[in-house]
């Protein structure tokens, strides 16, 4: 692959917000799980363990999900950041601000703005949302590594014409997962990855985040002509 080929693909990539219902082939899925475990990890710990639920399984968590969400206490096995500051706080707020805007919430409107964050729990209408997990005694290091492998496994999709969107959201409600896949206690609950095609029409898919320019979180140490 060329560097362009290559670049062209991280930039075709996005946070999906809106699917079509259409399901994705079993052997597209298995294409793309099978690439993404080609991630590095750890002394090749591979800790990743992936539940994804296709057909009316999906219509069964995202309903079951999205009530319990509308009433349940947020208890993430991973805490939340503690606070958003800086520019990470403005990077942030402009990503929800282009999300509103885009899908006609108007500034201030806090119960639109509320609605549109439900959306997390219906997948966006995806058919099909995986969920991430690693071993709780691997720690930190697993999440890195578990990191590489959204990242592979996003970029996977791309390459095939398969939309996603990590969700940290989904999470919140870890117990809740944990009983739905019967997964022990000793698995860190970390993501879900809602995955489809995307509807191109919705408006949500509309936009896209930038990027911050090199010289703002990069320190060269030494000679920058040195070759």
């Amino acid at each position: 692959m060329h560097f362009e080929d290559f670049s062209a693909l991280l930039s075709d990539r996005f946070s999906c917000r809106a699917f079509r219902p259409d399901p994705v082939a079993a052997d597209v899925i298995t294409q793309i799980l099978t690439a993404a475990q080609k991630v590095p990890s750890w002394c090749n710990a591979q800790p990743w363990q992936v539940d994804v639920t296709t057909g009316t399984e999906t219509d069964r968590l995202r309903a079951a999900l999205y009530d319990h969400a509308m009433t349940g206490a947020q208890t993430p096995d991973v805490p939340w950041p503690s606070a958003y500051t800086g520019k990470h706080q403005a990077r942030r707020k402009t990503c929800g601000l282009q999300l509103y805007e885009s899908v006609g919430v108007a500034r201030g409107d806090r119960a639109a703005s509320a609605r549109q964050m439900m959306e997390n729990f219906h997948f966006f209408g995806a058919p099909h949302m995986a969920l991430v997990t690693a071993p709780a005694e691997l720690g930190a290091y697993a999440y890195l590594d578990c990191g590489g492998f959204v990242t592979g496994f996003t970029l996977a999709a791309t390459a095939l014409g398969v939309a996603s969107i990590p969700q940290a959201a989904v999470t919140a409600y870890a117990p809740f997962l944990r009983d739905w896949f019967k997964l022990p206690g000793d698995r860190t609950i970390l993501c879900g990855i809602s995955f489809g095609y995307a509807d191109d029409t919705h408006p949500a898919n509309g936009f896209r985040t930038d990027r911050a320019p090199l010289d703002e979180w990069v320190r060269l140490h030494g000679p920058k002509d040195q070759t």
